[in-house]
């Protein structure tokens, strides 16, 4: 059912994304008289599912959902219909406009794509604001680290500071700046001293085919907030409220210490030495088969303060157009990171699975809206990288002919087109064939 869920999710942040993608391409041919011949949701090799004709488009629905497509007349395209290339141009078709109009139609869909993904974060900014963990406020009993973050240097109750010497206001993302900065240092403080911890040679590629951002996390007092069916810890009478502060005479402060070692006590009785209003109690406890006692911590609000902002709508639109360029800005740097031999951040891209694999396992409209916005500006960078078969590619050609003042041969541009092809589908191979490959290997 999980992964129904996020299946679904994704074909219907796809379809929402090719949707207003296409309508970029086909508004703007519009606003200039050029003929569209197809508008398409998905493609269609062979067959569609249905297909309707409106005042001179046929407009329908692929079975093969790798995108979408609008068939403007008069283009060389992934149709490849060479046929109508070889008749007279026709003041309707997409090679009989000027070249700066055809430059506009050519980057209708990403402008729409960065349009719709700023349209996004501002009503998300609307309707439920902002909220994170100040990084000073996850400092507050320090962090607790995993093996990967004792391999960085970190260590059980540091407080970072800082990432090469700069803040990071949000905790959580921490761990993309490291990525995405090619973080140097970090500086944390340990025991009441400052320090700067170096970020070991290769690190970064290991943090990125790691895919889990808890290598660092907070940490927390134990204390009881609500009780599972049959708990066995409520059965032994741990009551909500109660602080646990030591298991069978160890002391441990902080729940992510029980949460390791409880799992190995399983069928066993422990003593859990626990604080209620001035009395200190100890309390045997057994651990059931599946290594628990049935008590949940309090939520993560009664510990720390999370910063909250809410906005109106014109605060939202500023806030949200912002939030856009931002977004713009890191994925540019994730792009940069393939490049990086430091990083290696091409041996993690990934296809399908990997893009499913992000959305919730259950429907969370907030997420889902989220990571759409954050789709929707992945398409529009990716789509104009100047390789021929994309909309790039058909701007590059454009910018050639407003600066030469010639049109590229169109045998040239057929041959530039198959080629544009066979690289997207290269990489379309490469990119499945890593998730193939995680999958295999258990990365998911």
């Amino acid at each position: 059912m999980d992964v129904f869920i996020k299946i679904l999710q994704l074909l219907l942040s796809l379809s929402i994304l090719v949707i207003f993608h296409e309508a970029g391409h086909f508004i703007a041919a519009k606003i200039f008289k050029t003929r569209v011949e197809k508008f398409y949701l998905f493609f269609n090799p062979w067959f569609s599912i249905f297909k309707i004709r409106y005042r001179g488009t046929e407009y329908g629905m692929g079975w093969l959902p790798l995108g979408g497509y609008v068939k403007i007349s008069g283009m060389i395209d992934e149709s490849m219909d060479k046929e109508q290339m070889k008749k007279p141009p026709q003041p309707y078709e997409f090679r009989s406009k000027p070249a700066w109009q055809r430059l506009i139609i050519m980057l209708g869909g990403v402008t729409v794509n960065v349009i719709l993904a700023m349209a996004i974060y501002i009503i998300m900014l609307f309707t439920w604001g902002e909220q994170y963990l100040p990084t000073h406020e996850a400092n507050r009993y320090g962090i607790t680290v995993d093996s990967l973050g004792m391999e960085l240097g970190l260590r059980e109750g540091d407080k970072i500071l800082a990432v090469d010497y700069t803040f990071v206001e949000d905790f959580q993302k921490i761990p993309v700046t490291l990525i995405l900065d090619e973080a140097k240092t970090i500086q944390v403080e340990r025991d009441q001293k400052i320090l700067d911890i170096e970020v070991p040679p290769g690190f970064l590629s290991k943090l990125v085919k790691h895919r889990n951002p808890a290598f660092i996390s907070i940490r927390f007092p134990y204390i009881a907030g609500s009780f599972t069916e049959n708990s066995m810890a409520k059965n032994a009478g741990m009551m909500e409220n109660d602080q646990v502060i030591a298991m069978n005479g160890d002391t441990m402060l902080y729940f992510q210490d029980y949460l390791e070692k409880i799992p190995k006590y399983k069928n066993e009785e422990i003593v859990m030495t626990l604080i209620r209003a001035n009395d200190t109690l100890d309390i045997p406890v057994t651990v059931a088969n599946n290594g628990k006692i049935g008590v949940y911590p309090k939520s993560l609000d009664h510990y720390f303060h999370f910063e909250e902002k809410s906005y109106n709508l014109f605060q939202a639109i500023p806030a949200g157009i912002a939030k856009g360029f931002s977004g713009i800005g890191s994925y540019l740097k994730q792009l940069r990171l393939l490049f990086s031999p430091e990083v290696k951040a091409y041996e993690s891209v990934g296809g399908f699975i990997t893009i499913g694999s992000i959305f919730p396992s259950v429907w969370d409209w907030q997420q889902f809206w989220r990571l759409t916005a954050f789709l929707s500006i992945m398409l529009a960078i990716l789509n104009v990288l100047p390789i021929p078969a994309l909309d790039g590619g058909h701007v590059m050609f454009l910018l050639y002919e407003i600066i030469a003042g010639r049109k590229p041969n169109e045998k040239f541009m057929e041959y530039a087109q198959i080629v544009g092809m066979i690289i997207l589908f290269g990489l379309l191979i490469f990119a499945n064939g890593n998730d193939i490959l995680k999958w295999i290997q258990g990365r998911f």
